[in-house]
């Protein structure tokens, strides 16, 4: 089974933040000219996620509201005490638990298989960072 890889790169500006992916990672998809196939999106990051869900800035906003709440910056933290990259951090890290590193989607008649509603995010949990990568896979017939 072939597979194709890929690296997007991508810039966050938010302390946390929902970067839309779905139109990049649709573009490349449709170059290749695979007509089925698996998607593999990955994030080598462990303070940046990847997931699907609704695009809707209201909700992307309420998201943001609760994953500040879930795990506040603030918080004494025991990873903040001796950071490596200076970086009070713990909360992003903490709240990567509760998140993918990666998502799969089917790739059918050239298409990503997303639902009506659907799309991909890049999920910054320690932003603004001026560079991040997300990670493509693409295995075909």
């Amino acid at each position: 089974m072939p597979i194709r890889h890929h690296i997007l790169t991508l810039a966050s500006t938010a302390p946390i933040e929902f970067v839309d992916l779905t139109n990049r990672v649709r573009q490349w998809v449709s170059e290749q000219g695979v007509q089925a196939g698996l998607l593999t999106v990955s994030s080598p990051h462990t303070t940046g996620r990847i997931t699907i869900n609704e695009l809707d800035p209201a909700l992307q906003g309420d998201m943001v509201t609760y994953l500040e709440q879930m795990a506040p910056k603030d918080r004494d933290y025991r990873h903040n005490r001796a950071t490596v990259d200076g970086r009070d951090n713990a909360h992003a890290h903490i709240l990567g638990l509760f998140m993918p590193a990666s998502e799969s989607i089917a790739v059918r008649g050239g298409e990503l298989s997303l639902g009506t509603w659907q799309a991909l995010f890049f999920v910054e949990l320690d932003g603004p960072r001026p560079t991040r990568e997300v990670h493509l896979q693409l295995m075909h017939t």
